[in-house]
């Protein structure tokens, strides 16, 4: 899988990324691109990190499976990612116009809350996975309204009824 990360975003979503930050923009990148080599190599997805241009823009790190690139000098990284997004890649930002544009091309948009959690997870063992249940499907009418909004609506007729009986 293809993934589309708006790297500042990420990086001051993550405490551990946000601290290597304030040392300097380039350490922050840096441990971000650590931990992004290391979630491609047990993937084996391919990782386009899209940061706020510095001169010219281009490209300034890139591996086989991690590249870190940088708009160019009018161009915001928000709307690079909007531009590069496409169906079957995957948009990971917190920022709501990024969201909906990727959105709108049939990416799949993942906040960096979500993704975050999922790198920075401790690796579980394949046992736990098999023992939890797998989910059912849902039963009954999918119009109805859910039960607590059924229950606010029989609260709200009862009030009704009670005003009719005292003028």
């Amino acid at each position: 899988m293809r993934w589309l990360v708006d790297g500042y975003n990420v990086i001051r979503c993550a405490p551990a990324l946000a601290v290597r930050e304030q040392e300097s923009l380039q350490a922050g990148r840096e441990a971000l691109c650590r931990l992004l080599v290391a979630a491609a190599r047990a993937s084996g997805d391919q990782f386009t990190v899209v940061f706020d241009g510095i001169r010219g823009g281009g490209t300034a790190f890139s591996s086989s499976r991690v590249r870190l690139v940088f708009s160019k000098a009018p161009e915001r990284a928000d709307h690079m990612l909007a531009r590069l997004a496409s169906a079957g890649t995957a948009v990971v930002s917190n920022d709501l116009e990024v969201r909906r544009s990727a959105t709108r091309t049939g990416a799949i948009v993942v906040t960096a809350d979500e993704f975050l959690a999922r790198l920075l997870a401790p690796p579980s063992s394949d046992k736990e996975e098999e023992d939890e249940p797998l989910p059912r499907p849902k039963k009954g009418n999918p119009r109805r309204p859910p039960k607590k909004a059924r229950a606010a609506a029989r609260a709200l007729n009862r009030l009704d009824r009670s005003r009719k009986r005292f003028p």
